[in-house]
């Protein structure tokens, strides 16, 4: 018999994180009655991670990628380990897979409430959990897919009501309050399940994104394809934000707007295309200007971030390949 569930957790030099995230996962796993198996990808850490996780968790399927590969292409070495994208029969293919971050906490219950949000309509292909901050508070994890008024609020005066609300892809916070699954654009890569089914439709992450927006790619592509895609809200994960990003911000800064530069140029027409590219422009000359204004920045942190927004007002006036 297939397995139920297959978890995939990408990881790169964060060890203690990565640590804690199979521990509370394997307990929450352990009470679930769901026949599971978990691979974690390594983007080539140099912390121990790999081995680190062989010592504790001996049933975990490390796979060691030798280069950092990124998000997308490191879950899709994990999908190719299980089966997807080759000649194994669907039926023979975990039932659902499972992509977490490696900076997060199960809570108990999350897991089983994630897989029976997934399996309780037939064309809900993709569900995401109610994302908590490690103090507890809320953090949205489902967004409408991005639009200009999203652009206009990342770089102008917004009202906070506005921040908080549709204009800017955010949906309201009441929802994650109650226990009906509610109907979402994208759910942020840190929790996505899947059935197989979505994932042999469409192929998995694109891998041209190397971090940033390849699940709102995906769950782009998922949704033209048909299925829909829910939040789960009794499904609380705690997301430990920026840990393993935050490690390398300029350049963090340039993947960034590559990636949404490359998705607007995938999803967007063209004009609508042109439209964003120019306000980004507009967007990040503001941002050069506050930096010069930022009194607790070193010299050699201001000269790394605007060589950073120079190279994004590149790109936005060029264009990116999509």
């Amino acid at each position: 018999m297939p397995l139920d569930l297959a978890i995939i957790i990408v990881t790169w030099n964060v060890k203690t994180l990565a640590l804690q995230t199979l521990a509370s996962l394997a307990a929450d796993l352990a009470s679930s009655g769901l026949t599971s198996h978990i691979v974690l990808v390594d983007n080539d850490s140099h912390d121990g991670t790999p081995q680190a996780v062989r010592d504790a968790y001996p049933q975990v399927q490390v796979i060691e990628t030798g280069e950092n590969l990124g998000f997308g292409r490191g879950n899709n070495v994990g999908l190719r380990a299980l089966g997807f994208g080759t000649d194994t029969p669907a039926e023979s293919l975990p039932r659902a897979v499972y992509l977490l971050n490696p900076d997060t906490i199960t809570q108990p219950g999350a897991t089983r409430a994630l897989y029976e949000g997934l399996f309780s309509d037939s064309d809900i292909g993709l569900v995401g959990a109610h994302l908590l901050n490690e103090d507890g508070s809320f953090q949205h994890g489902a967004f409408a897919f991005p639009g200009l008024r999203q652009l206009w609020a990342e770089f102008f005066p917004t009202p906070g009501r506005l921040l908080e609300g549709r204009f800017n892809g955010r949906y309201p916070r009441v929802w994650y309050a109650g226990a009906a699954l509610f109907e979402v654009d994208f759910s942020l890569g840190a929790t996505m399940m899947l059935r197989r089914e979505v994932i042999k439709q469409t192929g998995g992450f694109d891998e041209t994104f190397f971090m940033y927006a390849e699940e709102v790619d995906w769950g782009w592509r998922i949704h033209k394809a048909g299925w829909r895609t829910v939040c789960v809200p009794t499904a609380k994960v705690v997301h430990l934000v920026g840990q393993s990003t935050g490690q390398i911000k300029p350049r963090s800064i340039v993947n960034l707007w590559e990636s949404r530069l490359s998705l607007f140029c995938k999803h967007y027409p063209r004009w609508k295309e042109w439209l964003a590219r120019r306000m980004i422009r507009i967007g990040i000359r503001r941002k050069q200007r506050a930096l010069d204004r930022d009194a607790a920045l070193s010299q050699a942190d201001r000269a790394a971030m605007h060589d950073a927004y120079e190279r994004v007002l590149q790109m936005a006036k060029t264009g990116v390949p999509c």
